[in-house]
């Protein structure tokens, strides 16, 4: 079985899908080309096991590992990692609270990853749907004087940039545990191997090198409101059972509000980056 349907114009694509077929690496092609056009890809109630879905990642690229898992001396073990705000279940739980708010994963380093593959395991009782924009499309149809003022900007972004969203008064401790993860500068427009262009934005966005900070927070929240504005944003309301992918190098995404004490659970698989930002 092959079905698949737009869930919006300029971005998202349902695929309704045998397991079979999906294990099997036979469309594999072609989901990565959908992939990079579409920018979301849905596989409704697939029902994937955490083997299986490690074994549909594998058949899309080369499966990555957490650094966690790295840090814990599991290095070249295949794992799920789960996303859940249960810090008994993940340790690194109030990382994640970063994810309530427009990123790009792996600003950071000079490669991101490519892709993420999410599959639902437990759902929130309230929210916890996850919303997804289209950064290539978002670049396309920016108007022409926006597109003058980006070309050739560097940006500095920071991991402590995007904790103050969700804690705006750290304790000095804190502030300096996330700022001894360093800082990285990424163009503000992504220039990719293919020569389509796309927005780096999100919340580890620091500041627009060359500028004021009052002159970079109005451009950069003015990219962000164009960029997630309806036309190139989709949300996906989740069900047991679903497994979504996600082009980390074209879209921006976020977890929608959910109690930090619910049972929502997610189970992550990711595809290791194959260009750096340029």
């Amino acid at each position: 079985m092959w079905e698949v349907c737009d869930t919006a114009p300029k971005i998202g694509s349902l695929i309704r899908a045998d397991k079979a077929t999906l294990l099997s690496g036979v469309r594999a092609g072609e989901i990565r080309d959908l992939l990079e056009q579409r920018g979301v890809l849905v596989f409704r109630g697939a029902g994937l096991s955490d083997a299986e879905q490690i074994e549909f990642t594998k058949t899309l690229g080369t499966f990555a590992h957490e650094k966690s898992e790295q840090r814990a001396g599991q290095e070249g073990e295949d794992h799920v990692y789960p996303i859940t705000m249960d810090t008994a279940i993940n340790p690194n739980a109030d990382y994640l609270k970063g994810a309530f708010f427009w990123h790009i994963d792996g600003t950071m380093a000079q490669v991101p990853i490519r892709a993420s593959i999410l599959s639902a395991r437990r759902l929130a009782a309230e929210g916890g749907d996850t919303e997804f924009c289209n950064t290539y499309a978002a670049w396309d149809d920016l108007p022409d004087d926006l597109k003058a003022r980006c070309e050739g900007r560097q940006v500095i972004h920071s991991l402590w940039r995007s904790q103050l969203y969700h804690d705006p008064e750290p304790s000095y401790a804190k502030l300096q545990q996330w700022k001894s993860c360093g800082e990285n500068t990424l163009p503000l427009v992504w220039t990719h191997q293919s020569g389509r262009k796309s927005l780096v934005l999100g919340n580890t966005a620091q500041q627009v090198v060359g500028m004021d900070v009052s002159d970079s927070e109005d451009l950069m929240i003015r990219l962000r409101d164009w960029a997630t504005s309806p036309q190139f944003t989709y949300r996906h309301k989740w069900e047991m059972g679903d497994t979504v992918i996600w082009d980390n190098t074209g879209t921006m995404h976020r977890a929608t509000w959910y109690a930090v004490d619910s049972d929502r659970l997610m189970h992550r698989t990711k595809l290791e980056g194959e260009e750096a930002f340029a």
